[in-house]
């Protein structure tokens, strides 16, 4: 039987055991749908969409004019001298607060910066999803490719077993060479059981993720991609600087504290209120035109501003700190990126060819009686390890292109398909 039958059969008489679905029973989802999904059901997402709606209405906040007022009062008029009339007077006065310019523009542009903010922020979450999603998918095939290595590693020693227990039989081996291999068997096994059950922890964390209605079983289909970013690291930095939402979302947040603190320093001027009126009684008719100011006599919003003035200087911290906190992700991930690559370069450069010829000798020893079991084991360990390093480190490369795709704000969503 050859590896891919041996896998195959493992594969289905373990997930039998287990009572897991077989992958045909399944439905597959690749990388692709996975983040179509996400995008259209995740209420992360929508939440951030969400905000960009308030945001809008917040514009047409800041544009409204204030909305008149009128004051009107009736009420009986008694003459006191002789002569003059008695009856009913009334009086009706209507108000409009003026919007100076200089109150009415930078309230404006501070609610069109927050809208141009909340649109930023909507971009960052959604490279923060597809990142994520793509992290999960990516742990998920790397989970079944564990799976398909431990279970090689317990098929080949159910090989051994087979033999060392039909050379105990006949007498040509001891018995403590059985007892030590089902040891060993056993181990394999249950670590074939372990890593079957995170293929299902790291399908329920893509399924949270993705936050669709999937089925109850279903199944990732792809590959650890080969790597395709040929890009220099100082141009790496050039463009999370130029391109990153969380600092376009920054600079937006900090164009409009600054312009919320010019909004507050104008409301310092009184905000006239013009009126009109009419006032009469039994005897005259008035009418009636003026002009009301406040005036800033105890409250001359020393508070407003300095909170104005704390808010703008904390936009202007977070803003540096946001620009920091990118390029050390860029240097941090950049250098997994080196140090993925220097792996895979030398496990592809003849370490696991070494390794598997290293087995192939072992087992032929076994074989014809020239060597025992425990050589066999010790060259499949080496070989299991090799195998899975190069694993971890084919990983470890395509979790930094994610995360270096994301800094760089670049959409991969055509490629992942």
């Amino acid at each position: 039987m050859s590896i891919p039958d041996r896998r195959a059969w493992s594969a289905w008489l373990l997930g039998l055991i287990l009572g897991l679905p077989l992958a045909s029973q399944a439905e597959t989802l690749s990388l692709g749908h996975a983040l179509d999904l996400a995008e259209r059901h995740s209420p992360r997402l929508q939440s951030a969409l969400a905000e960009i709606e308030r945001s809008r209405s917040g514009i047409r906040t800041a544009r409204a004019y204030p909305n008149p007022e009128i004051q009107a009062s009736t009420g009986g008029v008694r003459g006191r001298l002789p002569g003059v009339p008695s009856g009913r007077g009334d009086n009706v006065v209507i108000g409009q607060p003026i919007d100076l310019p200089s109150q009415r523009a930078p309230r404006i542009r501070a609610a069109e910066a927050g809208f141009e903010g909340s649109r930023f922020a909507a971009d960052e979450a959604r490279l923060l999803l597809r990142a994520d999603v793509k992290q999960a998918f990516y742990t998920a095939l790397r989970r079944k490719a564990e799976y398909l290595l431990f279970l090689d590693n317990q098929k080949l020693l159910e090989q051994i077993r087979d033999r060392i227990e039909l050379s105990v039989r006949v007498g040509e081996r001891p018995k403590f060479e059985l007892v030590r291999v089902d040891a060993e068997l056993s181990s394999a096994t249950n670590q074939a059981t372990s890593a079957r059950l995170r293929i299902k922890q790291a399908l329920a964390a893509l399924r949270t993720l993705i936050g669709a209605p999937l089925p109850p079983e279903f199944d990732v289909t792809g590959e650890l991609g080969t790597e395709t970013m040929s890009i220099t690291y100082e141009t790496l930095q050039s463009q999370v600087l130029e391109r990153h939402p969380a600092l376009k979302r920054a600079r937006a947040d900090l164009a409009r504290a600054e312009n919320r603190l010019e909004a507050e320093r104008a409301l310092k001027i009184p905000r006239p209120t013009l009126f009109a009126g009419i006032d009469r009684d039994p005897e005259l008719s008035r009418a009636q035109f003026g002009v009301s100011i406040p005036l800033p006599v105890w409250d001359r919003r020393q508070g407003p501003i300095g909170e104005a003035v704390a808010v703008f200087q904390q936009s202007g911290f977070a803003q540096e700190q946001t620009r920091i906190e990118l390029l050390g992700e860029l240097e941090i991930n950049y250098n997994r990126l080196l140090v993925a690559r220097q792996q895979i370069a030398a496990y592809e450069g003849g370490l696991i060819r070494q390794a598997e010829n290293a087995l192939k000798v072992a087992e032929a020893a076994f074989k014809f009686g020239e060597r025992g079991f425990i050589e066999v084991l010790d060259a499949q360990r080496v070989l299991r390890t090799i195998r899975a390093e190069f694993l971890n480190a084919r990983f470890e490369r395509q979790s930094a292109l994610v995360e270096l795709e994301r800094l760089i704000a670049q959409d991969s969503a055509g490629d992942s398909k």
